[in-house]
Parts: structure tokens; C-alpha cells; sequence
């Protein structure tokens, strides 16, 4: 017979076609991709994300911070040092930190008014910051907050009682003599200028003339204390202040040597380290407005 004879049907046989195709199909199959590449044919290889262990989800367990070890774990990128906290940075942070402490400290107090610095056009061979404050607040209001004038200075004009009676004409109002001896002592008066000589003794000025000295280290004020009017003398040759046993404070003509005791007019004592002195120098202080000193 000429064609090819047909097999007979058996399920041995569907079972391995069956077989066969499924072979076929699976080998069709794409691979499972991450990312676009096709992941590892072992499949051992790939392991399923597991939760924490058992003994870390545990209440008694803790974390403990294990110190890095540069050259073991890290390998050639640890070159640089990991900069640690010296002593020297903790100084330098707390320095910082005072700082931004006073700051806000200033910042806070900043209605305490500063310490007052003497802006004066000349300098004087006396007054300090110190002695500025002191007469800050001892001088009359209508002086406050004026200008300093320096009218005389020995230093500067020479020695002459007759020149400084003619310097004080030159800024009318209440005038400051400062002067000082040969051992340290720094001390004076408040006057009113411009200063008259008068042809017999007559004293002049008024209760708010007063005397000062350094000698007991800060300064000290003494006050008229009203047992007198005898609150200055002004002489071609001498010029003094107080009365009543003794001069508060006497200068002769050639303004070299001086005089000072205690007197009823200011209560005071001796102004000088001795009662009688060679001066170092005399000084003679005027105050003037802004306006007025301009002109």
C-alpha cells in the first residue's frame, strides 16, 4: 500500500507530547528582569528579603556604637584623619559661647550708661576719667554738658597770676582751678569768671563755690557750709579761697608756691600733703555751649 499508515492513539503518548510541549513553552519563557538585565539563572543565589532576627526584635536587646576603625574597615579612602574634638576647640567653643554671652548681656543692659571718657580739645595734666566723673557730678547744672576750655596752664601760657586774671576774661561763667604739688596731690576750686582783682581784700563769689582734693586716693568735695561769705579773694597778687582761720587754698603772684588749711567756710582740712607746697602746675577750666564756643 503506497501512504504511511496511522498510529494508533494512546494516552503513553499524549502524555509525552503533553510533556514535550510544556518543555517548549517554559523554554519560550523570558527570565524575571531587574532594571532592564535579566537576573541570575540560580536561582539559590537570589535570597528572599528576611525580616529583623528574632534576638533584635528581643526588649533586652540594645544598639551599641562600635568605634569606626579607619585602617581596618575602611580601607585607602581613610587617608584624611577624621578631625577630632581637642581641648584646645572645646576652649575656643566656650570662649564662643561667653562671648555671644556678653553680647546678649550688653545687649540687655544696654541702658547702663558707659563710663564716661573726657573729649577735651586740649589736655590737662590733671584730670583723668576718674576725676572727669567727679566733677561730672559735682559741677553745677548749667555747666553740664557743656565744652571744656582750657583759659590758663602754666605749661602753656607761663608763669604769671596776672596772666591767668587775664585769660578768664575770655569765657564768662563758672570757671574750675585745678592745681597740683610737687608730691601728687591734685586739688582746686570752683570760681566765677572772669576773675576781678579788687584794690582791698573783698571777698567775692557765691554758695556754689567749693573746694576739692585727691589726697585721700578718690576724690573728696567739700561744700560751703554756710558759716561765712568769705568764699574767694582775688588780688593782683594772690588768689585765695575760704576764710575763717585759715585759706582753704592761697596761690601767690608768681603761681610757684602755695598755701592750704582746714576753714569754717568749706569744713574742710588741709588740701595739699603739706600745708605749705611748690606748685607743679596750674590749670584754670572754663565751660562754653556748643554754639557759644564756635563763635
Amino acid at each position: 500500500m503506497g501512504g504511511s499508515m496511522a498510529r494508533p492513539f494512546s494516552k503513553e503518548g499524549l502524555n509525552n507530547s503533553e510533556k514535550s510541549l510544556s518543555s517548549y513553552f517554559t523554554s519560550l519563557l523570558p527570565s524575571a528582569t531587574f532594571g532592564g538585565r535579566k537576573s541570575s539563572r540560580r536561582q539559590h543565589d537570589t535570597k528572599p528579603l528576611q525580616s529583623l532576627p528574632s534576638k533584635w526584635r528581643s526588649k533586652s536587646f540594645k544598639w551599641q556604637e562600635n568605634p569606626l576603625d579607619s585602617s581596618t574597615e575602611y580601607g585607602p579612602c581613610n587617608d584624611k584623619e577624621i578631625p577630632n574634638t581637642t581641648e584646645e576647640d572645646e576652649e575656643h567653643a566656650a570662649s564662643r559661647n561667653s562671648k555671644d554671652a556678653d553680647k546678649f548681656e550688653e545687649a540687655t543692659t544696654s541702658h547702663v550708661p558707659p563710663k564716661v571718657v573726657p573729649d577735651f580739645i586740649e589736655n590737662s595734666s590733671f584730670i583723668s576719667s576718674d576725676l572727669f566723673e567727679f566733677f561730672q557730678s559735682s559741677l553745677p547744672n548749667i555747666v553740664r554738658g557743656c565744652q571744656w576750655v582750657l583759659l590758663y596752664s602754666t605749661l602753656k601760657h607761663g608763669i604769671s597770676l596776672r596772666t591767668l586774671l587775664r585769660k578768664s576774661t575770655d569765657l564768662p561763667g563758672p570757671c574750675l582751678l585745678i592745681v597740683g604739688d610737687m608730691e601728687g596731690a591734685v586739688f582746686g576750686g570752683l570760681l566765677e569768671c572772669p576773675l576781678k582783682p579788687t584794690p582791698k581784700r573783698k571777698y567775692q563769689g557765691t554758695n556754689q563755690t567749693f573746694v576739692f582734693t585727691t589726697i585721700y586716693g578718690e576724690p573728696r568735695l567739700f561744700r560751703a557750709t554756710g558759716a561765712n561769705r568769705y568764699f574767694y579773694l582775688c588780688l593782683n597778687d594772690l588768689l585765695a579761697l575760704g576764710g575763717g582761720g585759715n585759706f582753704a587754698l592761697c596761690l601767690d603772684g608768681d603761681l610757684l608756691r602755695g598755701t592750704s588749711g582746714p576753714c569754717e567756710t568749706f569744713g574742710n582740712v588741709c588740701l595739699a600733703r603739706s600745708p605749705e607746697f611748690e606748685l607743679k602746675n596750674v590749670e584754670l577750666w572754663g565751660f562754653a555751649h556748643l554754639s557759644q564756643y564756635l563763635t
